[in-house]
């Protein structure tokens, strides 16, 4: 599959997850597709998803921030001890571990193509992050909220 196909690909899974989107038109632009795709996984509630949607959207993702450009933390000074302060797109930053302010539920803010920064991380991280979160809250004792059900 070439990228454009792989987004398609994307999309078609994320809109058949549920019977409401079932008429929402595929745009012709990939710009425009790609804004659907990041819409789709931004309100997209953690649940599983199959392998292949995973090797799909990984190799999407992928793509996608290499064109970006990638920035590494090698390349970057620390302030102290393990600590890096670094400016740019977070989704790009080759790295151990971010700080993200994130919702108290580590979810996104479920507003598609919202800009907040939660949201770019969740696109881009793919699928897989919300579920990790969400799985991570309920060992910690923390409910699912109700507002993305």
């Amino acid at each position: 599959m070439n990228k454009s196909e792989k987004l398609l690909y994307l999309i078609k899974y994320l809109l058949s997850e549920d019977k409401r989107y079932k008429n929402i038109p595929v745009p012709e632009s990939e710009k425009e597709r790609f804004r659907l795709f990041r819409s789709l996984v931004n309100i997209r509630p953690p649940k599983s998803v199959s392998e292949e949607f995973l090797t799909v959207q990984d190799d999407f993702l992928r793509s996608e921030i290499a064109e970006r450009g990638i920035s590494d933390v090698a390349d970057i000074q620390p302030v102290s001890d393990k600590i890096y302060l670094w400016k740019g797109d977070i989704t790009t930053l080759r790295c151990g571990a971010i700080v993200n302010a994130a919702n108290s539920q580590m979810q996104g803010c479920f507003q598609p193509c919202h800009g907040c920064i939660d949201n770019a991380v969740h696109t881009f991280a793919g699928v897989q992050l919300r579920l990790k979160c969400a799985e991570i809250m309920r060992e910690q004792g923390h409910d699912e909220p109700d507002w993305y059900r």
